[in-house]
């Protein structure tokens, strides 16, 4: 996919937010009041529960975070079978291009 994605946020509080509208710079993030469907979701697994998630959106690309120390919510989120999960510093680092590899296999 290239151009502009829809990217909702779950449980991204706000101030990790304004950091990932600086990594995700050119796409539009949407918290789940938009009425536009998402081409990703990007989840705090700390602060909602991954299986939720992957059931209300079965068919859009997630990418789940959290702290380095939640191993078990990183764990929860790959049995609830999220696209991708990493720490939250790895989502800071290099969230531009996990974003864009998730979105091109998702095929947006």
């Amino acid at each position: 996919m290239t151009g502009v994605a829809t990217i909702l946020l779950v449980g991204v509080d706000l101030f990790f937010r304004a950091k990932l509208e600086g990594v995700l710079a050119g796409h539009r993030l949407v918290t789940t009041d938009s009425v536009d469907p998402p081409d990703l979701v990007v989840c705090d697994i700390a602060r909602v529960g991954p299986a939720e998630v992957a059931e209300t959106w079965p068919d859009v690309p997630i990418l789940g975070y959290a702290n380095h120390t939640d191993t078990g919510g990183l764990r929860r989120a790959h049995t609830a079978g999220f696209d991708q999960v990493v720490v939250k510093s790895a989502l800071v680092e290099r969230g531009a291009a996990l974003v864009a590899a998730l979105l091109r296999e998702g095929g947006g």
